[in-house]
């Protein structure tokens, strides 16, 4: 089969491999839409460690080719949406963890990018496909559905990460699609003033669309004192969904006592977080510092199809640019790795010859 990802870090390629195997109890999918993500990126240019003939991709909607013969809430032609975390059920670290990411290993549930080929073939393997996968709703739209498997479900993290309450002053940090996310959730929260903090003119717009009462530029200052200065004393709770390794210790210093600050950004192996102690009142300001990877498996995706159906967000707001066809995966990831200014997230729509 063939799919698009990496030779190597720094180097983009279509790729040959064998079709992918189902285990009892998993299943074999083939995606009919797909979005490239900044993770993938991330992983190309060496972000997250060396890969070698890797194909990325983590975000998708497919139809079910096989299953293993212990599946029996799925079959060939079903059309299933696929959480970018794919538990395996029966580990311990599922049972231990805060978060079901973990499930032999930190971040371990993350297969598609970490310890398997990704979405971005011809044919994917989805592991424990009864507790993973999820029939896609007649009423909810391919691209909607496409943008809870990651986008969604990683902003929705970080405000639970954070304990939105209602009439909470919270900054989200970073605008992409994810921090778009944060902003729709914590005013479905009871958030009482949400600044985001952003430049690109069409994130500004969504954000305000899903409820930002605020904005917050860079290019007019010092993020820190802005937003101290509009707050009286800075947010109570703070969410990192993009910018690097200074971005950490900004959200410390623009949060207040007792404040919580939630990180769902992907951070570079090669950084390093610090901040100075007096950011942290010397350890005894009691600002709490959080940061995860969302929960995974298929309860979790129908509770985001579930605010869907009913009204309660509407994602599709954050695809900017549409492609069509299989090969046409390789312009959408370039076009994801260059991040020109009028891009949010692109998606890829794939048919197949029955």
């Amino acid at each position: 089969m063939r799919g698009y990802g990496m030779k190597a870090v720094n180097q983009p390629a279509w790729l040959e491999k064998e079709k992918p195997v189902a285990g009892p109890m998993d299943a074999i999918v083939r995606p009919i839409a797909i979005a490239p993500c900044s993770s993938d990126t991330h992983a190309l240019h060496g972000g997250s460690g060396e890969k070698i003939d890797t194909i990325l991709g983590h975000e998708a909607v497919g139809e079910i080719v096989e299953v293993g013969s212990l599946v029996t809430k799925f079959k060939p032609g079903d059309v299933v949406v696929v959480p970018c975390v794919t538990p395996d059920w029966e580990q311990l670290g599922v049972q231990n963890s805060r978060s079901n990411a973990h499930d032999s290993h930190l971040m371990g549930s993350f297969k598609f990018l970490s310890q398997k080929d990704g979405t971005m073939a011809e044919f994917f393997h989805v592991n424990n496909a009864d507790a993973n996968l999820v029939n896609l709703p007649d009423e909810i739209p391919v691209e909607s559905a496409l943008m809870t498997v990651d986008m969604m479900s990683t902003g929705f993290h970080g405000v639970e990460l954070a304990e939105i309450g209602f009439g909470d002053t919270v900054v989200v940090i970073g605008i992409g699609p994810v921090g778009l996310m944060a902003v729709a959730g914590a005013k479905l929260r009871g958030a009482g003033r949400i600044i985001a903090v952003g430049t690109r003119p069409n994130c500004v717009k969504i954000a305000k669309e899903y409820g930002a009462t605020d904005i917050v530029s860079y290019k007019d200052g010092d993020i820190v004192e802005q937003i101290v200065a509009m707050t009286g004393g800075g947010s109570d709770r703070t969410i990192i969904a993009g910018g690097n390794e200074k971005t950490f210790a900004q959200a410390v210093a623009m949060t207040r006592e007792c404040g919580v600050i939630a990180n769902v950004n992907f951070f570079d192996v090669s950084e390093t977080l610090s901040m100075p102690a007096y950011l942290w009142g010397l350890g005894m300001s009691n600002k709490d510092i959080r940061g995860g990877f969302c929960p995974g498996g298929a309860r979790r995706i129908k509770k985001m199809l579930e605010m869907i159906k009913n009204g309660r967000v509407d994602p599709s707001k954050l695809i900017t640019h549409r492609f069509y066809g299989f090969d046409a995966m390789e312009d959408a990831f370039k076009l994801m790795d260059e991040k020109p200014a009028d891009l949010i997230k692109p998606v890829v729509f794939i048919e197949w010859d029955k």
